[in-house]
């Protein structure tokens, strides 16, 4: 077998899959990757912005689409990152979104969690909107909770207005939901954001609210009601370095299991959506950049002085432990390429307008708001029709013939 000196990154929704229906161009890519035992010939990380499952059941979902065996060491969920943070491992956390949310939280780290239904039911009065779900009067506490110490938003919930309201309601009173709101009260408990995807596509023919969508709201309500803007201690997911820093580890991880003895110095990410996949993958690039030229202090100052540095972005790179912080501050990647597919929430007749300051005004930015617009960043390496063209123009550009 040739050894491979280059990991891909496939992003699923749009490039794999359209909801529930396999892109047909992914058959093909896969069976391109696979050897007739069906192990990969080349090291494979699956990124998602998705949070509303664990990644081994990601694992088993694609295994079982793509009709290959992948492990969950091969998955990388948008809250894959929350492991690193372990200070707040041991804090009481709220967590929002759907699916199985307080096994999700325990299964990367957190001990003590609290979910929205929680809250509910111990204050009652609290959720309002819906005239149906009112209480009765009088109502009591049913339950009394801990005090919540900090907030992690996993993914797009399925009340907006409940989830919204009791958010705004834990930030404002500090945890303490028996007291009223302090909007004077600076700075807020500490959030967590995974996924600030603002779209995604799913069978429909446009695409669909994201999570991002949801975080737009929170931000807008946070800041109407106190004036101020609300502050994330991390957002995590694409377009979030942190994410890369991980899918890069768990490339070089499967190099090392297979006993590869050449690092893998090229990554490819293959992704449908311009300022989550795109912006992520050249923004990692960045940074490998970045990283190379520090053996040459010239070259770091100009690049510094051209990007306002890489570690202005948001992400919490001091969060690392002692173990991460070795692990990943040794990428044995140089270069991060970005492959953009037409199968997705990309549409080639929509222009990216290149002028930054006219962009926000029409908001065609898509990005989150605390990612600033920067036409480099959006611009790919190379664009394709789909997955399967991806994986060939790769194979092709590293001189890689699998037998």
């Amino acid at each position: 077998q040739p050894q491979p000196r280059f990991g891909l990154l496939f992003d699923i929704d749009g490039v794999l899959v359209r909801g529930r229906m396999l892109i047909p161009a992914a058959k093909l890519a896969v069976e391109k990757l696979v050897d007739s035992q069906g192990r990969f010939v080349v090291p494979v990380v699956f990124v998602t912005n998705a949070g509303n499952c664990l990644r081994q059941t990601k694992a088993d979902q694609l295994s079982h689409i793509l009709g290959v065996p992948i492990t969950q060491d091969q998955v990388i969920m948008s809250h894959s990152p929350l492991r690193m943070f372990k200070k707040f491992h041991d804090k009481c956390v709220l967590v929002s979104g759907q699916g199985p949310v307080l096994e999700i939280a325990k299964n990367v780290g957190f001990k003590n969690v609290v979910s929205i239904d929680m809250v509910r039911e111990s204050y009652p009065l609290l959720d309002m909107v819906d005239h149906n779900r009112r209480p009765k009067l009088p109502s009591t506490p049913v339950v009394s909770l801990p005090k919540v110490e900090a907030v992690v938003l996993f993914g797009e919930p399925i009340r907006w207005e409940t989830n919204l309201q009791l958010i705004i309601d834990i930030l404002l009173t500090h945890g303490n939901l028996n007291s009223p709101h302090q909007t004077h009260a600076v700075p807020h408990l500490p959030l967590l954001a995974c996924n600030m995807d603002l779209m995604w596509m799913a069978e429909a023919n446009s695409p669909r609210f994201g999570h991002g969508t949801f975080l737009v709201c929170l931000e807008n309500i946070y800041k109407k009601i106190t004036g101020k803007d609300l502050k994330y201690e991390a957002l995590m997911g694409k377009p979030s370095e942190l994410t890369y820093h991980f899918a890069e580890y768990l490339i070089r991880s499967q190099a090392m299991q297979r006993q590869w003895k050449l690092p893998i110095t090229s990554l490819y990410a293959i992704g449908d959506n311009l300022m989550t996949d795109i912006y992520g993958a050249n923004m990692y690039n960045r940074f490998l950049e970045e990283r190379a030229a520090i053996k040459n202090p010239k070259a770091v100052a100009q690049v510094v002085a051209a990007t306002g540095s890489s570690t202005a972005m948001p992400g919490g790179e001091e969060e690392f432990d002692s173990m991460w912080e070795s692990e990943l501050a040794l990428p044995s990647a140089t270069s991060c390429k970005s492959v953009l597919v037409c199968t997705g929430v990309y549409n080639p007749n929509a222009e990216v307008p290149s002028d930054a300051s006219r962009c926000i005004k029409e908001t065609v930015f898509h990005g989150h708001r605390d990612f600033r617009f920067d036409p480099a960043l959006v611009e790919p390496n190379y664009i394709v029709q789909d997955v399967a063209e991806a994986v060939d123009l790769i194979f092709q550009q590293e001189k890689f013939v699998p037998h």
